[in-house]
């Protein structure tokens, strides 16, 4: 974290004001003497919080959210070898020693979280002393104080205590801080969105692709849940619903973006922006979400690009027989969330493989998309809310909001009566609204259930590990360790450790 706290570090990348997207600019035109002074100034660094987000939800968001359940899992490639820091992942045997792992994927979700708070602290630290227009002011300041919150909210979800670093670090000293209690990051996360909804603007009057007010009570909306504060979500997430900003997609292939249309539709209340093309804004996940190994016409059958390219290594986060079980008979969803391909280079007779659908689309050129990653959509602000009413006894009102869930899946209204069957019924909908965006292991920790989900999803794993990709050839087995990690929180990064004396 330290060595990316550095000043300036801000600047390397940024949106531009009008645009949607991000943009590099040249580091040899960026200076400290020329920052910090104009309203143009504060827009650029704020654009230029937003850039980690890429490199994370390209990577460890879903190594550590989705792959790190019971939804997906990998697929060993065996001409290639062991590729340990998505398998440990995924089997529940991240190393440990003296509370910290050499996990790339740990490291760089640590690395990328501050990063984002690094630079959204430049922006925060001196925008009170410089004058400029107010609206424009307000609105850069909620900006980076949502970014700074949504970062603390990833790294106290997936380290319990972590260093809270407010202010801007000049340089290597004053860069190492004491970890702050989860109570201490979760109370600044709330007051940095507190302050942070009545600065921004409602998505109809905020420039595409940046943080709104209904961004802003989402958030907020799902930290309070996550603290069981069920009244205050129940009062955050309710100006979202009425407000007549969002509504659900006709159906729910429509909520996910395409490689070039269908952006920051309706349905959507927070989504990373990407850009297909030759400067620097791509998405490239769609590409890490695929079995291996493929060969040129099945990556091409895949995305039709002008220059497909074999596929070798090993293959992650592909859709569990437990996720494609999760399905109701009728349900719209699974079609749309979860095909499947044939993987001639796949050891055994089984060719046939699932993989994540719902965010796949044609694009022109190999590993270079851009299809926005749904961060927050609506379907699941109505579902917070109903958790938020259920658990203040509402279980009437709760119902009707997953009922609108449900309907636009092509289901019946729900059965469950009673506040723990409508609790059960809301977890459920959520595992299969939510499929593959990265929220099931939050899920799963917030409501103490690792010993009632993952403890059997791994010994059915060991017990057929035919029917979780292993292929069909000796030694081709879970190993010993596999499901030893049961742990609530990542070890910190070892190479954090080397220069911090905290952990």
């Amino acid at each position: 974290m330290k060595k990316y706290s550095i000043i300036l570090l801000v600047l390397l990348m940024s949106f531009t004001s009008c645009d949607d997207f991000l943009t590099v600019v040249p580091e040899t035109q960026l200076s400290s003497v020329t920052y910090f002074k104009t309203e143009n100034d504060f827009i650029q660094a704020v654009n230029g919080a937003y850039a980690p987000l890429r490199a994370y939800y390209n990577g460890p968001a879903w190594t550590l959210g989705e792959l790190h359940s019971d939804n997906t899992f990998y697929m060993r490639n065996v001409l290639f070898g062991a590729v340990e820091n998505t398998e440990n992942l995924a089997d529940f045997s991240v190393p440990i020693s003296n509370g910290t792992t050499p996990n790339s994927n740990v490291l760089a979700a640590w690395r990328g979280l501050y990063l984002m708070i690094s630079r959204a602290n430049q922006v925060l630290d001196p925008i009170d002393a410089v004058e400029f227009n107010q609206d424009s002011k307000n609105n850069v300041k909620g900006q980076a104080l949502f970014l700074r919150a949504f970062s603390y909210f990833h790294l106290v979800r997936y380290f319990g205590k972590v260093p809270l670093h407010l202010k801007p670090i000049p340089g290597r000293e004053g860069s190492s801080l004491p970890l702050s209690e989860e109570a201490a990051v979760f109370d600044q996360i709330i007051k940095d969105l507190v302050a942070a909804i009545p600065l921004l603007p409602q998505k109809s009057t905020q420039l595409a692709g940046r943080v709104t007010q209904g961004a802003a009570r989402t958030l907020l909306g799902d930290v309070y849940i996550y603290r069981k504060r069920w009244s205050d979500a129940e009062q955050v997430l309710a100006p979202v619903i009425s407000s007549g900003q969002y509504s659900l997609m006709p159906s729910y292939a429509m909520a996910f973006s395409k490689n070039s249309t269908n952006k920051n539709n309706s349905e959507s209340v927070f989504e990373v922006q990407f850009r297909e093309g030759p400067d620097g804004l791509q998405g490239t996940f769609l590409y890490q979400h695929l079995p291996y190994p493929l060969s040129v016409a099945e990556v091409r059958s895949l995305f039709n690009t002008s220059n497909p390219q074999p596929l070798d290594g090993q293959g992650n986060n592909i859709p569990t027989p437990d996720i494609i079980a999760a399905y109701e008979t009728g349900d719209t969803r699974q079609a749309a969330s979860i095909m499947t391909i044939t993987v001639s280079g796949r050891p055994g007779n089984n060719k046939i493989t699932p993989i994540i659908k719902k965010f796949q689309d044609t694009h022109a050129q190999h590993n270079n998309h851009g299809v926005n990653w749904p961060v927050y959509r609506y379907a699941e602000v109505l579902l917070l809310a109903a958790e938020a009413l259920n658990e203040q006894g509402k279980s009437g009102d709760a119902v009707g909001l997953l009922n609108q869930v449900r309907t636009r899946a092509g289901l019946a209204a729900t059965t469950a009566a009673g506040q723990a069957q409508v609790r059960e019924a809301i977890f459920k909908e959520r595992r299969v609204e939510l499929a593959f965006e990265n929220k099931r292991w939050f899920d799963i920790i917030r409501t103490d259930r690792i010993q009632e989900i993952i403890v059997p999803y791994g010994k059915r794993i060991v017990a057929n590990p035919l029917d979780y990709y292993f292929p069909p050839i000796p030694g081709a087995v879970p190993r010993n360790n596999v499901f030893t990690n049961l742990n609530k929180f990542f070890p910190y990064p070892a190479a954090e450790s080397e220069i911090s004396p905290y952990f």
